[in-house]
């Protein structure tokens, strides 16, 4: 009797698994998905919210993919293009090499100064009295004169637009209450964002042994103030000039005047630094910044950081996977309140890929098929992988796409039975 009873068990175990297995493919074929079935992990990773920027640019199968030209060589110390919306590096050269970054110095300190307009701390009809120090700074000027006060939009627009010292110093004294103080909170801002090879130590790029940037980290801190700051960013990086005190001047980001595609972005110069340029624009919803460091000459900066632009957009495209929070499965749980559980990604999946490869990208899902409750909303259970070719190009964590608590007594009790086999 015992051993017909455990026959008996065992082939409703199958039949369950089989049902499960049956009615997930079902679910997942019409999305694209071939489904494969992982053994229990040990212990789920934490998800992680990091999206890695130091993947090469991915290869394909030799036999499937389409002659692309090389990425342009250009004459600059250090450059970077990133694609923002996957956070990949697509053509680098000396990316982490650290270098005086001069103006671009202003990306960071426009960032402070976003954040605390967003949190209120600010607000952009504030009137700031220009110190002693803000005005008597070397350099590009707004052309603000001491003791009077101006408003903290009029000082950005001198800032990002004009490219003034003294605008960026009277910000930086405004948000800080002093500028080392404003210092020390760029340089821990820069540590929060993972920017490794950059170290502050004035808020305009005004040389100074020891203020530092890398390509790899301004393209970071760029991607991440469009980000956040949407409004503010395409208010401001994408005036073509500014007024004050009756001096009119241009935006010293040529290509804002060259391309309709570019958005904004911050120029740099300084004789030790170079000519410099961080610029970002979009085609088609893809997002692509290009740093260039070093360069012999304005025209030099300007040609060299729209060579990686172009580069960028004609060849390469971002391709929608899955989208946060879409149900992709609802796989049979242990022990809970409710007997199964929708389950999908956290964030939104978008991949990199050369242009006319959209069609050989091949995505796969595993679930840990034992999954026991107590689980917590966004608790990884399962992996999701993204191929093109023989290559993953991405890889992310299957959540829970809602909390699911413990069952009752009788329910914990008969699940704890059906693990046994």
């Amino acid at each position: 009797m015992m051993m017909y009873r455990q026959k008996f068990n065992r082939q409703a175990q199958r039949r369950v698994a089989l049902a499960l297995m049956i009615t997930t493919s079902a679910m997942l074929a019409p999305m694209g998905f071939a489904v494969a079935w992982a053994a229990p992990a040990a212990a789920p990773t934490p998800a992680s919210n990091a999206t890695p920027a130091t993947n090469p640019v991915p290869t394909v199968n030799p036999k499937a993919a389409l002659p692309m030209p090389g990425a342009p060589v250009l004459s600059a110390r250090s450059y970077v293009l990133l694609d923002a919306n996957t956070g990949q590096i697509i053509v680098q050269k000396n990316a982490d090499q650290p270098v005086p970054p001069a103006s671009i110095t202003k990306l960071m300190t426009s960032y402070l100064v976003f954040s605390a307009l967003k949190s209120g701390d600010i607000h952009m009809n504030d009137m700031v009295t220009i110190s002693k120090n803000a005005w008597q700074m070397q350099g590009s000027k707004m052309f603000i004169e001491v003791g009077k006060q101006v408003s903290v939009e009029n000082l950005l627009r001198g800032m990002i637009v004009q490219s003034g010292n003294d605008a960026a110093t009277a910000l930086a004294e405004y948000v800080g209450g002093n500028q080392e103080s404003f210092v020390a909170q760029m340089n821990a801002t820069a540590k929060k964002l993972g920017m490794i090879n950059t170290h502050y130590e004035d808020p305009t790029g005004w040389p100074a042994d020891g203020h530092v940037m890398s390509a790899r980290d301004i393209s970071l801190l760029f991607n991440d103030l469009v980000r956040k700051f949407p409004e503010y960013y395409h208010e401001f990086f994408r005036m073509k000039e500014f007024t004050w005190n009756g001096i009119k001047q241009l935006n010293r980001e040529k290509l804002l005047f060259r391309d309709n595609w570019i958005d904004g972005g911050k120029t740099g110069h300084t004789e030790e630094a170079g000519y410099c340029l961080a610029t970002s624009g979009q085609q088609n919803g893809m997002r692509l910044i290009a740093v260039v460091l070093g360069t012999e000459s304005d025209d030099a900066r300007n040609n060299e950081a729209e060579a990686l632009m172009n580069y960028g957009f004609r060849f390469f495209e971002n391709v929608p996977v899955r989208k946060a929070n879409e149900v992709l499965a609802t796989p049979a749980v242990f022990k809970g309140s409710e007997n199964s559980l929708p389950v999908g990604l956290a964030q939104d999946l978008v991949v990199l890929v050369p242009k006319d490869q959209a069609k050989n990208i091949q995505v796969s899902m595993t679930i840990n098929p034992k999954l026991i409750a107590p689980l917590a909303l966004d608790q990884p259970v399962g992996k999701l992988t993204v191929k093109l070719g023989d290559k993953v190009i991405a890889e992310r964590d299957v959540v829970a796409l809602k909390a699911m608590p413990e069952g009752g007594f009788f329910k914990k009790m008969i699940d704890s039975v059906r693990l046994w086999f």
